[in-house]
């Protein structure tokens, strides 16, 4: 697992095939991370597969949204199939809310508390 982007609040690594972010993510720092996993999905191979882990995140926060949307939109023009997308209790309750379920292949959430 390499570390792509740590800056305190948010940290962003990449393993074989996933994208995996813990932390706060916020306004502040979601150019950073977005642009960071941005970067390391175009280096992949046209085909591949990929998931996103935001498991981490541990606060509600639509930048985490706008984040993966971005990652989700750089997937799709390098064409790599998105396996699935792994969210955090309170970010799986945001996308809902958001009505974005039918446009993530999201795996179940982490309980609260787990």
């Amino acid at each position: 697992m390499s570390v792509l982007l740590e800056d305190g609040a948010n940290r962003l690594e990449a393993g074989d095939d996933v994208l995996t972010v813990v932390g706060s993510v916020d306004f502040d720092g979601a150019a950073a991370l977005a642009e960071a996993g941005r970067h390391w999905l175009e280096g992949r191979s046209r085909g591949g597969r990929v998931a996103f882990d935001l498991k981490g995140v541990d606060r509600v926060s639509s930048a985490a949204v706008s984040v993966l949307l971005e990652w989700l939109r750089q997937a799709h023009r390098t064409g790599l199939d998105v396996g699935d997308v792994r969210l955090s209790a309170p970010l799986a309750r945001l996308t809902e809310v958001a009505d974005l379920n039918s446009l993530l292949p999201i795996v179940a959430p982490v309980e609260a508390g787990r």
